[in-house]
């Protein structure tokens, strides 16, 4: 019943062959690149350079080419400085895990996920992140692993990017908010049969104390992010 309820979105198969992937990696890129610190005109130079400027006027609200983030992400390297590039990267991740929490996860799942113990709740975050991969890998082949540590990988990543950046931002957001807020994200890279992969470590430390776990409020008050 509780992975049932662990839906990001009705996900069909066929969007992962497609390469599609949800809209705000687009969205949320274009709300970090306005909210860095001395990037005055950042996303308008970012966006045109990618040649999407139309997406700053009218953001997309269906599901978009991997393609489309890609050229996105890869202008965010090429124009700006590597740390400034990945500190935008990641909390354009940050922002799409908030994003995710607040209208793709009923809030039923929410309290569940807060309320278990970690050695249970990360194997079913986990095998929900799997099921609905399309959402940030699109075309790519998304793999889990539960244990110590908790590992992700993504095969053929269209969106990788270096330093894992955007993906580290999205699932830090996720396992701090429904299994520990002391969960670290460290990113590798990994072959397998020879092919490159994006491998994502999660790290959740042994909970000794109560205050460890993330807080769990009296009623459930995550809001839904505005539409733009």
């Amino acid at each position: 019943m509780l992975s049932a309820g662990l839906t990001f979105a009705s996900a069909v198969d066929a969007r992962a062959e497609a390469g599609l992937v949800g809209p705000n990696a687009v969205i949320q890129l274009a709300e970090a690149l306005r909210a860095a610190p001395d990037s005055v005109g950042a996303a308008e130079h970012v966006f045109s350079e990618a040649g999407f400027p139309r997406f700053l006027r009218s953001p997309p609200s269906d599901m978009i080419d991997e393609a489309i983030p890609a050229r996105l992400f890869a202008a965010l390297w090429r124009e700006l400085p590597p740390a400034r590039a990945a500190a935008i990267a990641h909390d354009a991740g940050r922002r799409t895990g908030t994003y995710v929490l607040a209208n793709r996860i009923p809030s039923a799942a929410r309290l569940i996920l807060r309320a278990l113990p970690p050695r249970l709740s990360a194997p079913l975050l986990l095998k929900a992140i799997r099921k609905h991969a399309w959402t940030f890998a699109g075309s790519g082949t998304c793999r889990v692993a539960a244990g110590r540590p908790c590992v992700i990988t993504i095969e053929r990543n269209p969106l990788a990017m270096p330093g894992g950046a955007w993906h580290v931002g999205v699932f830090e957001c996720l396992f701090r908010a429904l299994v520990s807020r002391r969960a670290v994200v460290r990113y590798a890279d990994d072959t397998i049969a020879g092919l490159p992969i994006c491998r994502f470590e999660i790290d959740i430390p042994t909970l000794s104390a109560s205050n460890d776990r993330a807080r769990v409020p009296p009623r459930d008050t995550a809001q839904p992010l505005p539409r733009p």
